[in-house]
């Protein structure tokens, strides 16, 4: 989300799509910073248990290596660093390219994409396990609450105010939290066996659903 977000502010100066879309990224950037660093803040000494997505045997592996274990450091820095250093990247290329408008709808499809696959992990993990353990029902209605919020919106203000792309992603994005609607009322939220111990405890502490904030 803080990618996305981020993305979204500089789509923002080429674009210059509806006000008040361009509040909710900055918004969103505040509130997943606050929460980044919560996170940071509370993860368990080293050393812990392994990521589910490096564990063979979590229902979340996905079977290879992150590219220098990308937002799986162990140490606060390098997301901090991650985070100036991509701002910093982009605001150069605003100034070199900016006004290039295939440049302009790039960014904007690239943000709004990455923003619209994010329940995506949530869903692989509901299948392979065949449960949504730790997936609230609430937090499920409150995110299809809000696709239903922002679909209105994108198809009833104007045309130039909202670009396809909010469109086309965010209908991508209300089709997946359907499907983990779909989900739910298959697997329930009963625990599987074959769920380890620790992951288990993992998911009744919070740390699960994988997917995207509440809009």
């Amino acid at each position: 989300m803080l990618v996305a977000s981020i993305l979204k502010i500089f789509y923002w100066i080429g674009a210059r799509y509806d006000l008040s879309l361009l509040i909710q990224a900055a918004l969103m950037i505040a509130v997943q910073v606050l929460l980044l660093h919560v996170a940071l803040q509370n993860r368990p000494p080293l050393p812990s248990t392994p990521f589910a997505a490096s564990d063979p045997k979590s229902p979340h592996h996905v079977g290879f290596q992150r590219p220098y274990n990308f937002w799986q450091w162990r140490s606060s820095h390098p997301y901090w660093t991650f985070l100036t250093y991509f701002t910093v990247t982009l605001l150069c290329l605003q100034v070199l390219i900016g006004g290039n408008e295939r440049y302009t709808s790039t960014q904007g499809y690239v943000a709004l994409a990455i923003e619209a696959i994010l329940p995506l992990p949530q869903i692989i993990a509901n299948q392979r396990r065949r449960s949504c353990i730790g997936f609230r029902v609430s937090v499920l209605g409150n995110w299809l609450l809000g696709d239903a919020f922002k679909m209105t919106f994108f198809f009833l203000k104007a045309n130039n105010e909202v670009p396809w792309a909010f469109k086309a992603c965010g209908l991508f994005q209300a089709a997946c939290d359907c499907y983990l609607g779909v989900q739910y009322a298959m697997f329930g939220n009963q625990p599987q066996p074959d769920v380890p111990a620790w992951e288990r405890k993992e998911e009744e502490m919070g740390f699960v659903p994988v997917g995207q904030p509440v809009d």
